[in-house]
């Protein structure tokens, strides 16, 4: 709800305070006394786009203040905690704009953009009018207006759900197909490669074995003869044979050296184990040296495929084997990958049919209610002096989504027989006015905590049906809090506070004021509406009589 108002030099206002009522809120005042200004300088502070020059003249800034009240729960409370903003019962906006046109906002007493002042405006007041683009004129918002009327809320989140499931299963076919057709476009070289390892099946660790076999038969030649020559002097020929005569015959007279030749003895029986485990190991390397050319050339032919594998698939000889174990299970998962899409297809086909059904329930629900609504409108529009006209809700078919399928347009023909189009299309003024009340009456739902605000919505007409627009809108204040700017006094005569804006003419300067009206300044008022500038004794009976019926 919004409890007060304060411009400071904006347009032709140097200074205003305006504290306002729950209930209905009107404003009076001849053509041209401000009233527009109140307007613009309250949508100045909600971040509206509206006139670029605001600044009084001779000024050096304007700046609105506006004071709501928040109601626990109130939408205004998420904006603001999503913001960083400081939240409570009390929400202060504050705008300034220099005179060079910058704009700086303050939402209780923290720096704001333009954005969020916009966002919590949506929250916080409707205005509606002739040139209302923002609320009920606006087609892009019938849909969701339709539903709160309806009260769709568990459909919706049926029909929310089903479309999660169903955009969820489609990702994930799409995810599959994109995974098959890559590994498709690379099949054929896939299962070249696969057997290609299979044929050479290398094995971590082969490649540097292959590569010290083929250094040491490249060299064997050059090595044999002399480990051959080694061989013959560590032997039975050699010093395998001197050293066993020499250890003979020594054991042979040892008893007899008075043991001088233990030592000895004992160190010629080490010496011969360690020789024989010398020969033996000469042995064994002349029977490596000793290879057949077929078995070098087999060895060279082996390393150079493993190597080129390698540098072919851009890997290390000893990833080779990792590699190709890779490759299979690509196209092990290419194997198994059509009967996998085959599932995903079928759960796609299950999630986009539990949407339907969804959708086609909200769809006919929203038929239902718009037929309500229909007849709803038809029925206030009666005591406004449209009986002739024709309201309908309009739905067609659109491109599905977590809303439904469903596209809603509020439409009108104002004569029978005549082409049903669009609110602000095919209504006058007067009668754009009179539908947009009739249809606000019927939508009134859950908006206790938001500021209606009603500019000249009933220009245009008079006598009876002035009275029945000042009903509804006297009905829509109820519990919560409406702003209208009227030229009826049938309208002006139902307010709970009354405001008169007038211009004054200060030390040659023009400057707008409001006035908050007493009970016989209301008459008084009230009687102008009624009989123009002279204010008859008749006029004010008949002003009385308004505030009294």
């Amino acid at each position: 709800m919004l409890r007060a108002l304060e411009i400071r030099d904006m347009l032709i206002i140097d200074r205003l305070e305006l504290e306002f009522q729950p209930g209905l809120n009107v404003l009076t005042g001849e053509t041209g006394a401000g009233k527009s200004i109140l307007l613009d300088s309250l949508g100045f502070v909600l971040g509206w786009r509206g006139r670029a020059e605001l600044v009084r003249q001779g000024a050096a800034q304007g700046e609105v203040t506006a004071e709501f009240h928040l109601a626990d729960g109130h939408p205004a409370q998420e904006i603001l905690a999503e913001a960083g903003l400081p939240g409570g019962d009390e929400l202060i906006l504050r705008r300034v704009n220099t005179a060079d046109g910058r704009k700086t906002a303050w939402v209780n007493d923290r720096r704001c953009s333009g954005e969020v002042l916009r966002a919590l405006s949506e929250t916080l007041v409707e205005l509606h009018g002739q040139h209302d683009d923002r609320g009920l004129l606006n087609p892009r918002g019938h849909r969701a207006m339709l539903d709160a009327y309806a009260g769709h809320s568990e459909l919706m989140e049926t029909v929310r759900r089903a479309w999660t499931a169903r955009s969820q299963a489609r990702r994930r076919v799409e995810t599959v197909e994109a995974e098959l057709a890559a590994v498709r476009a690379e099949e054929d070289f896939l299962r070249h490669a696969v057997a290609e390892l299979d044929k050479l099946e290398p094995q971590p660790g082969e490649e540097a074995a292959l590569d010290a076999q083929r250094r040491m038969m490249q060299g064997a030649e050059r090595i044999r003869d002399d480990v051959a020559r080694a061989f013959q002097l560590l032997g039975a020929e050699g010093a395998e044979g001197a050293m066993g005569d020499a250890l003979r015959w020594l054991e042979g007279v040892s008893d007899k050296a008075g043991g001088r030749l233990e030592s000895a003895v004992a160190a010629l029986g080490r010496a011969m184990i360690e020789l024989g485990e010398a020969h033996s190991g000469v042995e064994d390397c002349l029977e490596a040296l000793d290879f057949n050319p077929v078995e070098l050339e087999q060895a060279e032919e082996r390393l150079f495929a493993i190597r080129a594998l390698a540098r072919k698939h851009e890997v290390l000889p000893d990833e080779l084997a990792g590699y190709a174990d890779t490759l299979r299970g690509k196209l092990a998962a290419l194997d198994a990958g059509d009967a996998d899409l085959a599932d995903l297809q079928k759960a796609l086909a299950q999630a986009e049919a539990e949407y339907d059904t969804a959708a086609g329930m909200l769809s006919q629900a929203r038929l239902a209610a718009g037929l309500d609504l229909d007849a709803a409108v038809m029925t206030e529009l009666a005591p406004l002096k449209m009986e002739r006209a024709v309201f309908q809700t309009r739905m067609e078919p659109a491109e599905p989504g977590p809303e439904g399928r469903d596209a809603v347009t509020f439409e009108v023909a104002t004569n029978p027989g005549a082409p049903a189009g669009p609110l602000n299309r095919i209504a006058s003024g007067g009668e754009l006015s009179r539908f947009l009340l009739a249809l606000k009456v019927c939508l009134h739902g859950d908006d206790r905590g938001v500021t209606m605000i009603f500019d000249e919505i009933d220009r245009g007409v008079g006598g009876a049906t002035a009275d029945a627009v000042g009903r509804r809108l006297a009905a829509l204040a109820e519990g919560g809090q409406v702003l209208v700017v009227t030229h009826s006094p049938q309208v002006a005569a139902r307010g709970g506070y009354h405001w008169r804006v007038q211009k004054d003419v200060t030390e040659g300067a023009t400057l707008s004021t409001v006035v908050p009206l007493d009970a016989e300044d209301r008459v008084d008022e009230i009687a102008r509406m009624v009989a123009g500038d002279t204010i008859t004794e008749a006029a004010r009976a008949a002003a009385r009589a308004l505030l009294t019926s």
